[in-house]
């Protein structure tokens, strides 16, 4: 007997709730603890709620906000690929498209179509709300890094340079004044960074 809509959506809904597990490497604001993705794809749905006159172009807000709450679904299958990882982009495409197909496929067909829709809509980054969408899941752990003094860029060694190239171009391409504003945060960052660690040499080499 096959299942019925409302058992495929209950199926589908329990399933994501797997999300929850998937920790990522930013922390809470507070270094309590490393968020998982449930609370990163929900965090970036307030961004888009609140940030939305900073888009680039004209966007649906409704769309992205749905983008961004299924974006990060295929991490329950694939697990979180950090930005700085290292990771091959075509391995962690096909992994997640995979990921996609399997997920949503939980679902009934229409919904089942739109939503695998969107979500290839967002990794294409061509539409408006698609590129305000990747913007955004650059902004905000950009934004947790800065707020966490460096947060997984300081774990990993990050550069200036790395991170102008790796944020940039996502983020300036889709919010151009958000990323007037993370320059000034990145420039102070590194600066102050900078500094610090020549006031320990020279600490160090006076004692």
């Amino acid at each position: 007997m096959q299942p019925t809509t409302l058992e495929k959506q209950l199926g589908f809904l329990r399933e994501i709730d797997r999300l929850k597990s998937v920790v990522r490497q930013s922390p809470l604001l507070d270094k309590s603890r490393k968020e998982n993705s449930a609370e990163h794809s929900w965090h970036l749905a307030m961004y888009a709620l609140i940030l939305n006159e900073h888009a680039c172009g004209a966007v649906n807000t409704d769309r992205v906000m749905r983008m961004l709450l299924l974006h990060d679904v295929v991490e329950i299958d694939v697990g979180d690929f950090p930005i700085h990882g290292g990771s091959s982009s075509e391995l962690q495409a096909e992994q997640e498209s995979k990921a996609a197909e399997r997920l949503f496929g939980l679902l009934p067909s229409e919904q089942a179509d739109e939503f695998l829709s969107l979500w290839q809509e967002f990794e294409r980054a061509e539409s408006e709300d698609a590129k305000f969408a990747k913007a955004l899941d650059r902004f905000q752990p950009l934004l947790i890094n800065i707020f966490t003094g460096g947060g997984t860029w300081a774990e990993n060694g990050v550069s200036l340079e790395q991170v102008l190239s790796r944020y940039g171009p996502v983020i300036q391409r889709g919010a151009p004044q958000l990323w007037a504003v993370c320059e000034q945060w990145v420039t102070r960052h590194f600066s102050e960074q900078a500094s610090g660690a020549g006031k320990g040499a020279e600490h160090k080499g006076g004692a």
